[in-house]
């Protein structure tokens, strides 16, 4: 099967990617069953992985994600060249109230740290794509843009992107970056849209749009109903509604990535094939 590929930054990669966070953190499966997960993905083709620093378990082993994608290219017998690895800095995990937590550190000293212990993590002497990973209301945005900035002119990084950006923030980011930014990702679903003003926008100055939970995330959601055009969809295709929703998110340009997560490697593969789905303009007209 060839899966759909995209141009991200000077690379071309599939559009649909491997979201590789929940294999490292609370309720992850063994290190085993995840590594057989990322190399199943591999093997059908995936040639998008994108981890961060904070995919670790609140309290435990700083950096597993990146640590784990690193182990399961080394142990796979593809391409590794081939394969865009993405990563993120500015996020960290701790305890609130007894509760695994997700805090932000942007200040630009951290953000350097960071960014080349991600590097040593995923064993690369300069990183595919290295995203911002959250704002930090602490800190001028301007100036952890800076940072990010620094590692790409220092070989850090190769490209840059930035994450859970609004638009004022994503033109900070190209004043700042120029052409090493490349991307941005951000959440978004059938139940999450408020982020489709940044959608169009990337769309407009020429960056990818990454969705990050493109499939609702695996907390609950807030209102399962609206799924249900796309199970209905799903049901006349004789797919999974979950195919439906990837299909329906591709198709909102050519700019469009999404980076569904898997704890084992029938769910993957089964996200995988969403790049083969064509929905007609009468059922994405109903999908909105």
């Amino acid at each position: 099967m060839e899966l759909l590929r995209r141009k991200l930054g000077q690379r071309s990669t599939t559009a649909i990617g491997f979201g590789e966070m929940p294999l490292t953190i609370e309720g992850k499966p063994s290190h085993e069953q995840a590594v057989e997960t990322i190399h199943a993905a591999l093997d059908a083709g995936c040639r998008h992985i994108d981890t961060a620093w904070a995919y670790y378990e609140s309290g435990g082993e700083e950096e597993t994600g990146e640590k784990l994608v690193r182990q399961a290219l080394q142990s796979w017998s593809g391409p590794r060249d081939e394969v865009l690895v993405a990563t993120k800095a500015g996020h960290f995990r701790n305890f609130t109230d007894g509760k695994p937590t997700w805090d932000v550190d942007g200040r630009p000293e951290s953000l350097i740290r960071y960014g080349k212990q991600s590097a040593e993590a995923l064993g690369v002497s300069s990183i595919d794509l290295l995203y911002f990973h959250r704002p930090d209301p602490k800190v001028p945005y301007n100036e952890s843009i800076e940072a990010i900035k620094q590692l790409v002119d220092e070989g850090v990084a190769k490209e840059a992107g930035i994450s859970n950006a609004s638009i004022e923030q994503i033109d900070i980011a190209r004043g700042i970056l120029g052409d090493k930014l490349v991307a941005v990702q951000n959440q978004y679903s059938p139940i999450y849209r408020e982020t489709e003003d940044t959608l169009e926008y990337t769309k407009q100055v020429g960056l990818a749009f990454v969705c990050w939970s493109p499939l609702g995330g695996f907390r609950r959601a807030k209102d399962e109903s609206k799924f249900d055009p796309f199970k209905a969809v799903a049901k006349a295709h004789g797919v999974s509604y979950q195919q439906v929703v990837l299909a329906w998110e591709l198709s909102k340009g050519d700019h469009m990535f999404a980076i569904p997560g898997a704890h084992r490697p029938a769910t993957i593969l089964d996200s995988l094939n969403a790049g083969q789905l064509e929905l007609s303009a009468d059922e994405l007209a109903t999908l909105g």
